[in-house]
């Protein structure tokens, strides 16, 4: 059952309904920076996620979500009760779904005369490891990285409780693996560009 979900996005088309729609299940959010504010600009209820971790955003954004409390949410295995034991241990939540897309580095590459160090910036890392712990645990952590499919799960939580279908958490899981392979290798395309040119 979705409980608590983890927003943080740079695409925010289609993102205040289905935060509303979250919400008006029941859901938690949890979020960032820029996507914080436009929930909370929408009216929907959001959780800092420094305010969640008590650790404060840092390095111009860079570290805000690398924390245990984000991935031991997102890692542990509802049915292995040893990882149940040691999140309760430690004082973290379950994170239940996960919506996150990454810096526009492809647009930002795009640009003529682009700067290296804003290219570099434009790499997302705190986005692709939440996207890859929701991932691996898809059977307990719904991760949607496609705005597309905000409809989509909407749909099946209001038909079943909550819940979103092993199916559509295998297919959504899928789908980010894809997506974080094409970041990477535009980014490895990108590097490898520079060091040809000198």
């Amino acid at each position: 059952m979705i409980k608590r979900a983890l927003m943080s996005v740079s695409n925010k088309g289609g993102l205040v309904d289905f935060a509303k729609g979250l919400a008006a299940k029941g859901v938690e959010i949890l979020s960032t920076g820029g996507t914080a504010k436009a929930l909370r600009e929408g009216g929907v209820p959001v959780i800092e996620v420094s305010d969640y971790t008590g650790f404060p955003e840092m390095m111009d954004g860079r570290l805000k979500t690398l924390h245990p409390k984000i991935h031991g949410g997102l890692l542990s295995r509802r049915s292995n009760p040893k990882d149940m034991e040691d999140i309760a241990k430690h004082g973290i939540n379950t994170i239940d779904m996960v919506v996150v897309n990454l810096y526009p580095f492809e647009k930002t590459i795009s640009k003529p005369d682009v700067a290296f160090d804003e290219a570099i910036e434009n790499i997302d890392i705190g986005g692709p490891a939440m996207l890859r712990a929701a991932s691996k645990n898809f059977q307990d952590v719904t991760v949607v990285v496609d705005p597309a499919d905000y409809q989509k799960v909407l749909g099946e939580m209001k038909s079943s409780n909550n819940e979103v279908s092993r199916e559509t958490k295998l297919a959504l899981a899928q789908k980010v693996f894809a997506h974080t392979a094409r970041y990477d290798s535009l980014i490895a395309e990108y590097l490898k560009k520079v060091i040809e040119k000198g």
